[in-house]
Parts: C-alpha cells; structure tokens; sequence
C-alpha cells in the first residue's frame, strides 16, 4: 500500500470513529434528558390531577391545586442550588461524571415519590417528604440539562453545534411524551384504582429508564474542550463565584432569554391541564392527548430549528422565535379559553411545536456562546435555573391567580408575551454565535 493510500485508510478510519462518537454523544445527550425530563415532569402531572387529593385532602379543591403546584414550585426553586452544585463540578472534574449523578439522583427521588404513603396513612409528613423529594428532584435537574447540552455543543463540529446542541433538548419532549403517555395509560383504570395506586406507575417505571441512561451515559467521553481546559491547566477554584462576578452580563441576559421558553412550556404542560379539567369540563385524557401530540411534533421541530440555526445563526432565529410568541402569546391563550376541545388541542400543539420549539431548538449553542469553556457548565446552569425558578416556578401559580383575579386565561397570554419580549432584547443584547 503507497503512503497515499495509508494516509487515506487513516482518514477515512478517523472520520468513521468521529461519526460514532458523533453519534454515541448525540444519543446519551438526548437519552439522558428525556429520563431527566420524563421524572420531573411526572410530577407535574401528578400535580395537576392527583396531588391536591392525596397529599393535601384538608384543603378546598382550589387551595389544595395551589398547594399542589407551590410543592411542584419548590423543585424549580431548588434548581439554582443544583445548577451552583454541579456547575460548580462540572467545570472542575468534568461533564460526563457529574451528568451520570445527576441522573441517579433524579431516579431516586422519582421513585421514592412512586412510594410515599397518602395523608391518610401517615398524614403531614406525607406533604412534608412529598416537598423534600421535590426539593431533590430539582436539585438534581439543576445540574442536568446545561451538561447535556454542553456534551453535545462541545463535541460537535462547528458548522453543526446548533443542530448537535438541539439533540438534547429534543429529549425533552420525548420526557414529555413519555410522562404524559404513561399518565394516558394508567388514565385507562378505574377512577379508585388510578387515585389509589396507578398513578404510582409511572414514578416507579423510572428505575427502569436510570439504569438504562446510566449505562449509556457510561459509554462516552469528555468532551474535547474541557480536555483541553484541563490540559492547559485553566480549570477555575470557584466557578460559579467568578461567574456571579466577572459575567454579570452573560449571565443576566441568558436569565432574560430562558424566562419566556421556561415560562410558556410550564404554563402548558402543568397549568393548562388543570385548567381544562377544571374550568372546561374536559376529561383528563383530552387534556393530557393535547400534550402529547405537541410533544410528539416538537421530537421533529426542535432539531429542525437548530438546524436552521446553524443556516441563519443561532441568535437570529432566537429573536425571530422570542418575538414570534410575543406576537401569538394572547391569541394562543384565549384559543385555550374558548372551551373547544378542537381549538383548545390546536393551540397547545402550536404553542409547543412552533412557539416554544424556534426558540429551544438553538439555546444550546447561543448560551455556550457566551461563557468561557473553563466557567461554562456554571455560567449556562446558574442563568438557565434561575430562570427556571422564577419563570416556570411561579408559572402554574401565577396563571391561576390571572384566572381568578382577571376573570380568564387570556390574561395568562399578556403575561407571556411581555416575557417574549424581554427574550427577545435579551437575545439581541448577547455575544453572536460562528454562526451569526
């Protein structure tokens, strides 16, 4: 064989290997966020249907649904303390460690919630340990999904971060999918049996999926820039402190960014199923079919836009998609409002598969875009759970009292498109991606 030819073996050997870590990454991205999001958006299902009964039975219907999403908030809340925790170990030891403790510990409370006693068994400490699960669920999320992200970004080539960084986030929906589908499934029992015990279903099935990402998860490799951080000796003692002090601005505009995305998903897939159960009279699997057919759309749309994202730039598009809800954020919600179910499905779906994915689709490579490689994992997970405390947090309860107090959920619209905006000034004010 002439040189030539064994230089070409050699290409074409290290094309194929790239390909399949390519490939390996994109998979055990996008598997281990859809676990994630699967186990903490179970939960909010379970809030919106089942919750306010079992575990907070002593208050009224609308006090115990408020109760039932402030324990769902404070998982959201806890995702800042996440984000500083696994940020803080991500940027020092490395993302693939610190993604595969994430998702053990997000499996251990989702299961434990499938195996806590009701009010009636052990009464307080029901809530009380429903709350502290929550707390850990959060906690663990806080640290996921920038790592998951990241993984993706930093091992991709740079004409295809957009569209590699969109993988992950493309696993969220098919949590999502796998969440409100198996709460569609155990939906098929017997009133009793489904308060009883069938809603337990779905949290316990969780141990099954951990043990399957984790050894995924196993399989690949750091990624090429924190190996090359951690070669060039740049590697910060305390990530998360210089980012709070030298990268206000970073961090501040992806807070501004993430708020309407996180806001809006929330508001739908916790929010809306409550209120078209409770102010529409429609049955728990017409509410819950909504969501999943948006869901289902948003597996094609989101890594459809961060193709697109790589064509057009990764911050171009996420203005277009920002202004774009704020556009169609009042429309949408009166559209939920209207009381039919073909109008009400056909909002979410559009809502979730047009709104909420244009501007998901490129977040991974526009926030990567604007930390250093060595306070990256801090920086993206500090903004984005930040965002997520306040913005999808308060969501559910700040969509219930627009109902009460403005009379309808075309309120909840205005809300959502004042965030659009903010999003929107917030993504023209940060650093361009190669793209842009």
């Amino acid at each position: 064989m002439s040189m030539t030819e064994r230089e070409m073996a050699k290409l074409a050997l290290g094309s194929t290997s790239s390909s399949q870590r390519l490939t390996r990454v994109a998979f055990a991205s996008m598997a281990g966020t859809a676990i994630e999001a699967f186990d903490f958006l179970t939960y909010g299902t379970a809030a919106a249907l089942v919750f306010n009964k079992l575990f907070f039975p002593t208050l009224d219907p609308a006090t115990g649904t408020l109760a039932a999403f402030g324990a769902f908030a404070s998982g959201l809340f806890a995702r800042p303390i996440g984000g500083i925790i696994f940020g803080h170990f991500g940027d020092r030891i490395g993302r693939k460690s610190i993604l595969i403790l994430s998702l053990v510990m997000m499996g251990l409370c989702t299961v434990l919630i499938g195996l806590l006693p009701s009010y009636q068994t052990i009464g307080i400490w029901a809530a009380i340990l429903l709350v502290v699960l929550r707390i850990g669920q959060g906690i663990s999320f806080g640290g996921e999904l920038a790592g998951a992200m990241l993984m993706a970004v930093e091992h991709a080539p740079a004409r295809n971060k957009s569209f590699f960084g969109s993988l992950p986030q493309a696993g969220a929906p098919i949590g999502i999918l796998l969440s409100t589908g198996a709460f569609a499934l155990v939906n098929m029992l017997p009133n009793d049996s489904f308060m009883s015990w069938g809603w337990r279903i779905p949290f316990l099935a969780s141990a099954v999926l951990v043990a399957v990402g984790v050894f995924i998860r196993m399989k690949i490799e750091e990624t090429p820039e924190f190996s090359a951080v951690k070669e060039q000796r740049k590697i910060a003692a305390l990530p998360g402190w210089d980012v709070l002090v030298r990268h206000q601005r970073p961090l501040i505009l992806t807070i501004g960014g993430k708020l309407a995305e996180v806001t809006l998903i929330y508001t739908i897939i916790v929010f809306s199923i409550s209120y078209a159960i409770a102010h529409l009279g429609f049955s728990r699997a017409n509410a819950l079919n909504a969501v999943v057919i948006g869901s289902t759309c948003q597996i094609i749309t989101i890594p459809f836009f961060g193709w697109l994202a790589d064509k057009v730039g990764a911050r171009r598009l996420y203005i277009a998609g920002t202004l774009l809800l704020a556009i169609m954020a009042i429309p949408l919600f009166h559209a939920m409002g209207s009381g039919s179910l073909p109008i009400y499905t056909t909002a979410v779906v559009v809502a979730l598969a047009l709104n909420y994915a244009i501007i998901f689709g490129p977040q991974s490579n526009l926030y990567s875009a604007q930390f250093p490689a060595e306070l990256r994992y801090s920086g993206m997970s500090i903004g984005i759970q930040i965002a997520a405390a306040v913005g999808g947090g308060l969501a559910p309860i700040i969509a219930t009292a627009f109902v009460v107090h403005a009379g309808g959920i075309g309120a909840v619209g205005i809300y959502l498109a004042v965030l659009g905006v903010i999003g929107a000034i917030s993504a023209y004010l940060m650093c361009p991606t190669a793209s842009d």
